[in-house]
């Protein structure tokens, strides 16, 4: 097994325990990556030895507290770069729509506002960093939600008990959000509110933000809706392409 081959069957093995509501034995594990299990017991002792998993228990392992660091850490770097590239770009698209812009990355379940640019309009809708969204509900949450991978959708949508119905509105849902680039909600927040917003990528086409602006949907129109998903598209595409995309 080569450098490139072992790496990947570490990261199987970590991958498998972040899946999992609990901790699993080396046997599960083994049988969930599709390798021996003495082979699966040399990689979680290199793991162990350096923290990334740990034992609890007899015969169960679970990820190691060396992991919150490392996430931390990833999670402070990322939001930096994202921040200071992201807000001349949101400046911009507040001044193009007059609406307020509003970014968002995923917490689990639900999604958090990091930054916004509030309108100057006496109409406006306000989102304070910080403010926690459904991922479910609303053009932010369903952006993020939809170009997110099957196991994310999975765990979400079990996490909040939907329906086999509820759940395969909400797949078309998601379906429709990647053909079209953008989602647009109207009201499902805020009854008074509309929300279009598309996705920002990286420089591996993984999802680490939406773009979104919202207002009062008293200006709802086709031609209004077609206008603003193209200036919230092309601002999300440059904040991705800044990002290496």
């Amino acid at each position: 097994m080569n450098g490139t081959q072992t790496l990947s069957r570490a990261l199987d093995i970590l991958f498998a325990l972040s899946e999992s509501k609990d901790t699993l034995t080396v046997s599960e594990i083994a049988e969930k990556v599709s390798i021996p299990e003495s082979t699966t017991y040399r990689f979680l002792q290199t793991l162990e030895q350096n923290g990334i998993v740990e034992r609890r228990g007899k015969s169960q392992i679970g990820l190691g507290l060396r992991i919150l660091d490392l996430a931390r850490n990833l999670s402070q770097q990322v939001h930096r770069n994202l921040l200071a590239t992201a807000l001349p770009i949101m400046e911009e698209l507040t001044a193009k729509t007059q609406e307020t812009s509003v970014l968002l990355v995923r917490m689990g379940s639900n999604c958090v506002c990091i930054q916004n640019v509030r309108s100057q309009g006496l109409l406006q809708f306000a989102a304070e960093n910080g403010r926690v969204l459904p991922l479910t509900t609303g053009a932010p949450g369903k952006c993020l939600l939809a170009y997110e991978n099957e196991r994310i959708f999975e765990r979400v949508t079990a996490e909040l008990l939907m329906t086999a119905e509820e759940k395969q509105q909400l797949h078309e849902e998601c379906l429709t959000i990647k053909d079209q680039g953008f989602s647009i909600t109207n009201g499902e927040v805020d009854s008074h509110i509309y929300a279009i917003a598309a996705p920002v990528l990286d420089s591996h086409a993984v999802i680490v933000a939406s773009l979104s602006i919202a207002g009062p949907n008293f200006k709802n129109n086709a031609e209004y809706d077609s206008q603003m998903a193209d200036y919230v598209k092309e601002a999300a595409e440059q904040l991705s392409h800044r990002l290496g995309n």
